[in-house]
């Protein structure tokens, strides 16, 4: 373009502002967020109003008066995990019960790791999984302790005869309103299960695995963008994203892959066993669709990441799944 002088630039831009000014005039006030309905992008059309519902910790499925949509009805399987074997850990519901139904879709033997008294979600996934043509297996036990991480990579490297796909997914939330709130106990819980617990199961899992094998943690999109009343929370995703890329360079030569999925507002018993009630019914209405996720919009994510067919270049990503950049 020609250089203009200053009085070119200034007719301008004017002249632009004048336009747009007129445009936004012709069209009104624009309505506030909060007026607009919630983005519907897909092919089904997903629950935007919750209930108000607080239920206890650790957070059980089946207790949850809107159930998560976790079955991605719409999603033909086509091979591309077949013959392998997987662990998904917190696997027992929301974006772990997804992931299993998934992976045994593509072809899939799934393991899932869960608290003892989760036994009844756990059931139901199990189920699904079968359902879906392949072997299914459950192990309960807390991932804080990195001796039940060995029993249980073990116990499924020898009942499925391999593992090649290692989902660290299992999570503690618990908002505090001031870092003077949060107690010793409240910390370590947060830790050890979000952060050392994904890397005892990665320590855990790396004898059975051979190269072209994967593993994907689950981030947050408040380890990107932080949260005032989630600062444990917020500071273990920001470490299992730098876990996830620090390890991703470490077994390169090995053939391993290492990525993560960091989701935004997804509709879990994680968020109704943190809020209180009155704030769960409006979970995910600040996010840029303007309602949480469902568990199915967000399992395909860690589908892709998994397979040697769709992902055997993608190593050390943090790939955000939040609905908008702003999640």
């Amino acid at each position: 373009m020609a250089p203009t002088d200053k009085k070119d630039a200034e007719s301008t831009q004017r002249a632009i502002q004048s336009r747009i000014e007129r445009r936004d005039a012709k069209a009104g006030p624009e309505s506030p967020d909060e007026d607009k309905p919630a983005v519907q992008a897909g092919l089904v059309k997903q629950p935007t109003e919750l209930p108000a519902q607080h239920i206890d910790k650790p957070g059980r499925e089946h207790e949850l008066e809107l159930a998560p949509r976790f079955l991605a009805e719409g999603y033909a399987g086509s091979g591309k995990l077949e013959g392998m074997a997987a662990i998904v850990t917190g696997g027992d519901s929301g974006i772990g019960r997804a992931v299993a139904v998934l992976f045994a879709r593509e072809g899939a033997d799934v393991a899932i790791v869960h608290l003892p008294g989760e036994q009844a979600d756990a059931d139901a996934t199990l189920a699904h999984i079968e359902a879906e043509g392949r072997r299914a297996l459950s192990i309960a036990g807390d991932v804080k302790d990195p001796a039940f991480c060995k029993r249980a990579v073990d116990k499924v490297a020898k009942a499925f005869g391999r593992l090649d796909v290692l989902v660290n997914n299992a999570a503690f939330q618990m908002h505090a309103a001031k870092l003077e709130d949060l107690t010793d106990a409240h910390i370590r819980e947060t830790f050890e299960t979000n952060i050392l617990g994904y890397m005892f199961m990665a320590r855990a899992a790396l004898p059975h695995m051979q190269r072209g094998a994967s593993i994907i943690n689950c981030g947050s999109e408040t380890g990107i963008f932080g949260n005032p009343k989630l600062l444990d929370y917020s500071s273990t995703k920001g470490a299992i994203h730098a876990f996830t890329m620090s390890l991703a360079s470490n077994l390169l030569d090995r053939g391993i892959r290492v990525n993560c999925v960091a989701p935004g507002p997804v509709w879990t018993p994680l968020n109704p066993s943190d809020k209180p009630a009155h704030k769960v019914a409006e979970f995910g209405k600040d996010s840029d669709m303007r309602r949480p996720a469902q568990p199915e919009e967000i399992s395909p994510a860690f589908v892709f990441l998994a397979s040697p067919v769709t992902a055997s270049y993608v190593n050390g990503i943090v790939l955000p799944v939040m609905g908008g950049p702003r999640g």
